[in-house]
């Protein structure tokens, strides 16, 4: 009896002396991972205010592929939040609550941990800062206490959890870049068939380049138009489009408009670079690309291919022209943006189904 008295005295004395041991030990942590997103610093923003996205970027659904997710009703902003459960050890179960939010700048949420050491609460941090070229250099962190338990557990694993945790969010930048490219990188192209366009009246500027370099030049001659157009008070009345006067694929060459329509015609003066033009009511075969401008091929693609099938004649004597209807300053998503790609043809004479 004596010997259960000593023994049970010697683990007491263990456990208080265990206790005042790792009860002195520093638990406080902060942990930040910083990946600089070639995606723009909206796109990242949203992406990891969204709850609903974390599923295809997060990096525990590498480790735990079936975790079940829950969320709230709220998905985004302040008092959006979810909460997950898994088998995996390393993944365990928890919930995320997001309790204040700054556009397109900071995120902040609160984590709680559900283990069987207890509940274990944390503070999730964002910080999104635009960069050079598009892109938007990301911060994810998280700091708190570790508790009693949590302290004992963590120091008998090979690795710190600072460590581990900043590895995880590492990974997660890494996979939230890619995620968000891939979104960007969508496109579709859809056939509207035979179209009247009424023309109308527009301000231009005209000049040469190369097929490559000729988006370089869009930017510069539509602001150009555009800032003729606010110093002489003429209001624009449609999308900005660019017509093709001469193309020479062969040379890799194009001469080009970029325009704004206006209502009426503009007497501009004789030394003025930006001048006025006119399109005529035309015939043409219509394509709509939603996506990058890099895609504009599959949508001449798609028109070539309907005016082959149906025999139909280009009309020599019209311009080909395409028309922005997404403003990329306000749709940072390449994906959503829309052009719409006319090819001018000589009317048929019987109707084309």
């Amino acid at each position: 009896m004596k010997f259960l008295k000593y023994l049970f005295l010697l683990i007491l004395v263990i456990l208080v002396a265990g206790a005042v041991y790792f009860g002195a030990q520093d638990g406080s942590f902060d942990v930040t991972a910083t990946k600089d997103l070639k995606v723009p610093q909206s796109l990242a923003f949203k992406t990891a205010d969204n709850y609903q996205t974390w599923s295809q970027w997060g990096p525990w659904m590498q480790t735990d592929p079936n975790v079940q997710i829950t969320y709230s009703d709220t998905l985004q902003g302040v008092g959006a939040g979810y909460s997950w459960v898994s088998d995996h050890p390393e993944v365990g179960q928890g919930s995320m609550k997001t309790v204040a939010v700054t556009e397109n700048e900071s995120i902040e949420q609160k984590i709680t941990f559900n283990t069987p050491l207890g509940d274990s609460s944390s503070d999730v941090y964002w910080s999104f800062e635009p960069g050079p070229d598009n892109t938007t250099r990301v911060s994810w962190g998280m700091k708190g206490e570790l508790s009693l338990l949590e302290k004992v557990f963590m120091s008998f694993q090979s690795g710190s959890f600072e460590d581990a945790t900043k590895e995880m969010y590492e990974t997660g930048l890494e996979n939230m870049e890619n995620h968000i490219l891939q979104q960007m990188a969508k496109f579709s192209v859809n056939f509207d068939g035979i179209v009247e366009y009424g023309g109308g009246y527009y301000m231009y500027v005209t000049e040469s380049a190369t097929t490559a370099g000729r988006a370089a030049k869009m930017g510069p001659m539509l602001g150009e138009v555009m800032t003729y157009m606010q110093s002489n008070n003429i209001q624009q009345s449609g999308a900005p489009f660019t017509i093709f006067h001469q193309v020479d694929a062969a040379a890799g060459t194009v001469i080009f408009s970029a325009a704004i329509p206006v209502k009426e015609r503009i007497n501009t003066a004789a030394d003025s670079s930006v001048l006025c033009g006119y399109i005529e009511p035309l015939t043409a075969i219509k394509t709509t690309l939603k996506g990058n401008y890099d895609h504009l091929d599959e949508a001449y693609k798609a028109a070539y291919t309907y005016i082959e099938q149906k025999a139909l004649i280009i009309d020599p004597e019209k311009p080909q022209f395409e028309v922005y209807a997404s403003d990329p300053g306000l749709e940072p998503n390449p994906a959503n943006w829309l052009t719409e790609v006319y090819v001018p043809i000589i009317p048929p004479t019987e109707t084309i189904n």
